[in-house]
């Protein structure tokens, strides 16, 4: 780092302060590596400051120990997310089939090969885009990425094979969308955000199609909202599957998962 970046700190961790990043000096330091010159820096201390997302702005978001590339426009993977991670780790064995639908940027599909390098994982999302930033990220361990909606995409040949289905769909009810903070309501995709009137439209499909993927014995997860996931898990019970629900006070999140 040169001196005339470092030189630079406390007036750009003033000027985050000021746009109400509250982790101004985390952000300032992850800026500052990221500059190669000044004018560099003061471009991308210029989009965080109007809103961009950081992990927009530097290429990466960390999750769950990893460094998964996100290109801008993308949805930004959350932390909470790792809780869906970690349940789906938890229930998938060394050499299972795992789906990971609505990938996004492919975060949990990273995070679940990271930990079971030998799984079998195939990923799915809308946007083509995506699609793209997932393989990045999926692909050098042996993931594999396909463009369509929902289970659409999938190669026949795993119906009926699916030891583990995990999906973080859009859950954030139509009408509340326009309350998200800036960074995810302007620079995240509306597709990722909007679940429908009462955030539950994509679940309920994912819930529809998953007994014809499914194996027997094998598990649905879908991330929610705290207090959405009593009602996923009253229609995972009413589409044949047997429902449990894990909470999360710490992350402010919940996983409904049911078993086929």
């Amino acid at each position: 780092m040169s001196n005339s970046l470092s030189a630079s700190r406390p007036d750009i961790v003033a000027r985050l302060r000021s746009a109400g990043c509250v982790f101004a000096e985390d952000e300032t330091r992850l800026l500052l590596s990221a500059a190669r010159t000044p004018a560099d820096l003061a471009a991308m201390v210029y989009r965080r400051v109007n809103g961009t997302p950081l992990e927009h702005i530097l290429g990466w978001a960390e999750f769950h120990g990893l460094r998964i590339t996100v290109e801008p426009g993308l949805f930004v993977p959350r932390r909470r997310t790792e809780f869906l991670v970690s349940h789906a780790a938890a229930l998938a064995t060394s050499s299972a089939v795992v789906v990971d639908l609505c990938c996004g940027s492919g975060a949990v599909g990273a995070a679940l090969l990271a930990e079971l390098p030998s799984i079998q994982l195939h990923a799915t999302d809308v946007d083509p885009a995506a699609v793209r930033c997932a393989r990045r990220n999926i692909a050098a361990a042996g993931g594999r990425a396909y463009v369509g909606d929902l289970t659409a995409p999938l190669p026949t040949r795993l119906q009926g094979r699916v030891d583990v289905m995990a999906a973080n769909a859009p859950y954030i009810p139509t009408d509340t969308i326009g309350l998200m903070p800036p960074e995810a309501r302007l620079h995240e995709p509306r597709v990722a955000l909007d679940g429908g009137a009462d955030g539950l439209d994509v679940h309920r499909r994912i819930i529809a199609a998953a007994p014809q993927w499914l194996a027997v014995g094998g598990h649905l997860l879908i991330e929610s909202s705290q207090d959405q996931a009593a009602h996923i898990a009253d229609a995972m019970a009413s589409g044949g599957l047997v429902p449990r629900i894990a909470h999360s006070d710490e992350l402010d999140t919940a996983v409904v998962i049911g078993r086929y």
